[in-house]
């Protein structure tokens, strides 16, 4: 008897990424691990290549979307605001290619998921913008490590998040509060029209959003869930809502 095929999850690439001097089109594999087995999905990473690749000609191949965290941060013209001193490092080419893919996969009714800067990529997808102010604003909790730790060191910065009471996340959880890992300068400032709060961090900062438009499931977070997930069934969670909706099930 033959296996079933499993959903294609589109996994949006970097296009920042430098490898022996040549510049190179990059997933972080943890995202890819998390997806794959939690998920039960087969993974296409989709190149920053906007030039080249229409969004129109991807999207009706895929099941669904991932769009990943990154070291970069959105461009601020994408959500109207002219910014000299905004932080980078941008990726141009990844803004363009995931602006035109959630606008395309939407369109087809299939299911988008956002972790980090995909929480933020899709707030302004929806028409929202973001604060850059997160990692000197006095009235704020911290929401990422330390500068002088390393790499593995900020994730292992947590804090807590209420779930929204009904909400999508709470329902899945079972719980109305999470603790989870935060490794971001950057969030929402204005929240966009069709987008729900699932998750608020302690000092107020929308930290997981949903919204279903023409039957597809949106559902991005702010943290980072696909974090050595096989340690952690909370973080699977996520994951396993996403196979669900890439199958067609209402979360």
């Amino acid at each position: 008897m033959s296996t079933p095929l499993r959903p294609v999850l589109g996994v949006i690439s970097c296009n920042r990424f430098v490898s022996d001097g040549q510049p190179a089109q990059a997933v972080m594999t943890r995202y890819l691990d998390s997806a794959m087995e939690f998920a039960d999905a087969a993974a296409l990473l989709i190149p920053a290549m906007p030039n080249y690749l229409r969004a129109r000609d991807v999207a009706p191949r895929l099941d669904g979307l991932l769009l990943t965290g990154s070291p970069s941060n959105l461009n601020p013209e994408h959500y109207g605001e002219i910014a000299d001193d905004a932080p980078g490092p941008f990726d141009h080419q990844r803004d363009m290619m995931t602006l035109q893919l959630v606008e395309e996969m939407l369109s087809l009714g299939k299911p988008v998921f956002g972790i980090c800067r995909g929480f933020q990529e899709l707030n302004v997808a929806f028409g929202g913008s973001l604060r850059r102010d997160m990692a000197v604003h006095p009235e704020l909790i911290p929401h990422h490590g330390p500068d002088d730790h390393s790499f593995d060191q900020y994730f292992d910065h947590t804090h807590p998040v209420k779930l929204t009471e009904g909400g999508l996340l709470a329902r899945a959880y079972g719980r109305d509060e999470l603790n989870v890992i935060s490794v971001h300068y950057q969030g929402v400032a204005r929240l966009a029209p069709g987008l729900k709060v699932e998750a608020v961090a302690p000092d107020g900062v929308i930290e997981a959003v949903s919204a279903e438009v023409n039957g597809a499931q949106v559902l991005a977070v702010q943290w980072h869930p696909e974090w050595k997930a096989r340690e952690d069934e909370d973080r699977q969670i996520f994951f396993r809502l996403m196979g669900r909706a890439l199958r067609g099930e209402k979360l």
